[in-house]
C-alpha cells in the first residue's frame, strides 16, 4: 500500500480522490452564497450560513474537508517538485517535454495547473479571513443575532462587496483560476481513476467544461452582482 502511494499514479490517485471530494464541497458552497443573488432581505443566505456553522454533520464534516484540502495540496506540490527535478535532470525527458510542450494538443492549462492553484489558495486564505473566521471565531459588529439567535452573515459578505472593490476583484481573478484549475483537473481526476477511453474522455471533458463554468462563473457572478446592485 505505501509503495502505490509513493508511486506516481499513487500520487495522482489521491489527488484525484481529494479533488473531486473538493468539488462536491464547492458546489455546496456556491449553492449557499447563491441566495445571496435570489433573496435581498438575506433571510435565506443567513439561515443556509447558520446551517452551515451550527449543523453537527458540517461540524464533522469541516476537519474532513480540511485534510483533504492539505493532502491535495501536498501531492501536488511533491508532483510539481519531481517533475521539476526530471526536467532539469534528465536530458531526455527534458527533450520529450519540450516536445509535449509544442503539441498543439497540450494545454496551458495543464502546464500550468500548481501555478492556478496557487492563485486559488491566495484568494482561499483571504476569504477565510474576512468571513470565515469572524463567523467562527472573532465575530464582527455587523454579525449581529436576530431574535432566533441567527447572525446576519449576509451583512458582513455584501457589505464587503460593496465597500471594497479590490475583494471583488480578488473573487473574480480567484474565480477563473478555480474555472481553469477545474476544466483540466475534471477530466483528469476520471482519466487516472481508469475512465481514459476516448468515449468516457469526450464525456468527462465536457463534463469538466460544465463544473468549470458553473463554479467559476457562479463565484464570480455573486461578488459583480452583489456590486453592480449596489451602484444602480
Amino acid at each position: 500500500m505505501s509503495n502505490f502511494i509513493q508511486s506516481s499514479i499513487g500520487k495522482k490517485f489521491i489527488m484525484s480522490i481529494t479533488g473531486l471530494f473538493l468539488i462536491l464541497f464547492l458546489l455546496v458552497h456556491l449553492a449557499v452564497n447563491s441566495m445571496i443573488v435570489f433573496d435581498s432581505s438575506g433571510e435565506l443566505f443567513n439561515n443556509a450560513a447558520h446551517f452551515m456553522t451550527t449543523n453537527p454533520i458540517i461540524k464533522i464534516v469541516e476537519p474532513i474537508l480540511a485534510a483533504g484540502l492539505i493532502i491535495h495540496l501536498w501531492w501536488a506540490s511533491m508532483i510539481t517538485l519531481q517533475n521539476q527535478i526530471k526536467r532539469d535532470n534528465n536530458n531526455i525527458g527534458f527533450k520529450r517535454y519540450k516536445i509535449r510542450k509544442n503539441n498543439s494538443t497540450s494545454k496551458w492549462v495543464s502546464r500550468n495547473m500548481y501555478i492556478l492553484g496557487t492563485l486559488i489558495i491566495v484568494f482561499l486564505v483571504i476569504h477565510l479571513a474576512n468571513f470565515f473566521w469572524k463567523m467562527k471565531f472573532t465575530g464582527d459588529p455587523l454579525l449581529a443575532h436576530d431574535s432566533n439567535g441567527v447572525e446576519n452573515a449576509y451583512a458582513l459578505v455584501t457589505s464587503a462587496f460593496i465597500s471594497w472593490k479590490w475583494i471583488v476583484a480578488l473573487y473574480v481573478v480567484g474565480a477563473i483560476a478555480l474555472g481553469l484549475h477545474l476544466y483540466h483537473g475534471v477530466w483528469s481526476a476520471f482519466q487516472t481513476l481508469g475512465w481514459s477511453n476516448k468515449k468516457w474522455r469526450r464525456i468527462f471533458n465536457g463534463f469538466g467544461i460544465f463544473v468549470s463554468i458553473i463554479l467559476g462563473g457562479g463565484f464570480a457572478f455573486i461578488p459583480l452582482f452583489v456590486m453592480i446592485k449596489s451602484m444602480i
